[in-house]
């Protein structure tokens, strides 16, 4: 049973690997798996002593630190949920994540959070802040419990269908629905990512994303502790492009993972500020959004390692497909990979499964699926018909089983009739030497339905214009695929993980020519 959660594969690796390196908080101190195993445990007792009950909802939001990482992982072995959220939300939005997931209680590091602690206060939810002195002092509370119970944690037996971990997907055309994982989707999860990359306890990152996201939360950390490998947060809190590579070399990092905007950025920073040297990786890894394959050759041939693009979501518990480690397969640029540790497939609107390089919804099933969202019976109706659950994505199978996405279905540019990848336009434009980032997107047209648009960030230092990036689609794209107007931008629209999301492109570029042509998006 312990091996179908995540809290029991976590205690297993405390006991095989106890004085190996957990976590390191970059140029403070260390913790091995034993001691963090010891502190989640004792932290959990803490709650116990708060109230904190089996199925309560604690919402967390912290920078990316030690003390976030041992309060989820105590949420979680009390069999409550842990619902981490992002630290810069406005007091609106923190009202509406902390009123959906029902949280009872919120927890904060030492500084708190104004617009958090404001929202928890009119929604009557407590707040306590949580902070770790130091390597061996106990996590403390305040307000403190009274006391706290080793032995009635020791009770607590932690089930695979216990919810571990609640979040928000990004809600691209809609409210953001809610995802509850369980404690053996969390699992199936860690053990997928630790497999395709062969994850061991002589492994080290550096964890640069959020850990309010999927993404740094599964891949990044979670898969890492459940190797017996180590992982440092930036003393920051969050990345910086400045620390990055000295904290690499100094904990002796083998791998990274990250979105293509932070790939971008130390791209840039290699060009302007080359390290003199740089750590001898096994890979990169790349996920969360499209990776253009120019982006993808620049990576590898600044930093001598095979760049690994993968594909996943929140409600696959994030992975879903990645491409190969180089002695298991080659990895294919412009795809995201095989399907890993789950049943993946391909299916027209009537649920018949397509053939190799036929287009259609990538759907997938597999333990590390949710359940379904929650309070939400139209979307899980549609999200799960057919006996699969249906990832809003299309794309094709090729032959050798290597997943290619061309894109959201809600985000297909239909010009005239003609569906247009915009993942493939932003490919093309990327490539240019020098555009730095690209996004295209459609608008509405009285001619043709949809029109195709784009933005670009320049590099630094270039002289490009709106006439040098036509020249170039009209030589690289079919015709109806060049863009109609090119925005030459310093900046583009991001969500709070880094995410460039088309919708929000599209809006912010359009209100900018006229509030009359603004689409209505999500309807």
């Amino acid at each position: 049973m312990a091996s179908l959660t995540l809290t029991g594969l976590l205690k297993h690796v405390a006991e095989k690997f106890p004085s190996h390196r957990a976590i390191s908080i970059s140029g403070k101190f260390d913790i091995t798996h034993a001691r963090l195993q010891e502190l989640v445990e004792r932290t959990a007792s803490q709650l116990v002593s708060a109230g904190v009950k089996h199925g309560d909802v604690v919402a967390l939001t912290f920078p990316n630190t030690v003390e976030f990482v041992i309060m989820f992982l105590a949420v979680i072995r009390v069999r409550a949920t842990a619902a981490p959220l992002n630290s810069a939300y406005m007091a609106e939005e923190f009202e509406f994540y902390l009123s959906d997931s029902e949280s009872k209680l919120l927890l904060t590091g030492n500084e708190g959070n104004e617009a958090a602690q404001t929202a928890a206060s009119k929604l009557k939810i407590r707040h306590i802040t949580a902070t770790l002195p130091q390597a061996d002092s106990d996590i403390t509370f305040s307000p403190a419990p009274s006391g706290s119970d080793l032995e009635s944690v020791s009770k607590i037996v932690n089930d695979p269908s216990d919810v571990g971990l609640f979040l928000h997907t990004s809600g691209t055309t809609s409210r953001p629905k809610g995802v509850p994982l369980t404690q053996i989707n969390l699992a199936s999860s860690v053990n997928n990512i630790k497999s395709v990359y062969k994850l061991s306890d002589s492994d080290s990152t550096v964890i640069v994303l959020p850990l309010f996201h999927v993404h740094g939360l599964i891949a990044g950390l979670l898969s890492s502790l459940g190797a017996g490998a180590s992982v440092t947060l930036p003393s920051a809190g969050r990345f910086s492009a400045s620390t990055f590579w000295p904290d690499m070399k100094k904990y002796n990092a083998t791998w990274y993972t990250a979105v293509p905007t932070i790939h971008q950025i130390l791209l840039d920073r290699h060009l302007s500020k080359p390290e003199p040297d740089y750590p001898k990786l096994r890979f990169i890894r790349s996920c969360s959004a499209a990776l253009a394959p120019s982006v993808m050759a620049r990576l590898e041939e600044a930093f001598g390692a095979p760049v690994l693009e993968a594909y996943a979501m929140t409600e696959a518990t994030h992975l879903m497909a990645s491409n190969p480690l180089p002695e298991d397969g080659p990895h294919i640029p412009g795809s995201v990979g095989k399907p890993v540790g789950q049943e993946m497939a391909i299916l027209d609107e009537n649920g018949v499964v397509q053939g190799a390089n036929a287009k259609g919804e990538v759907c997938i099933r597999g333990p590390n699926v949710t359940k379904g969202y929650k309070n939400n019976p139209e979307a899980n109706k549609s999200a799960f018909q057919f006996g699969w659950f249906h990832t809003g994505d299309v794309g094709y199978l090729d032959s050798d089983g290597y997943l290619h996405l061309v894109g959201r279905i809600k985000e297909l540019i239909n010009r005239g009739g003609e569906k247009i990848s915009p993942i493939e336009v932003d490919a093309v434009l990327v490539s240019h030497p020098e555009v730095a980032q690209a996004v295209a997107f459609g608008v509405p047209d009285d001619k043709y339905g949809e029109e195709i648009n784009c933005a670009v960030i320049p590099r630094e230092g270039s002289n490009i214009d709106e006439a040098e990036v036509l020249r170039f689609c009209k030589k690289n794209l079919a015709a109806f695929k060049v863009p109609k107007k090119v925005f030459m931008t310093d900046s583009l629209p991001k969500t709070a993980t880094g995410k460039i999301q088309r919708r929000l492109v599209a809006e912010h570029f359009l209100a900018q020519i006229s509030t009359a042509k603004v689409p209505k998006f999500g309807a």
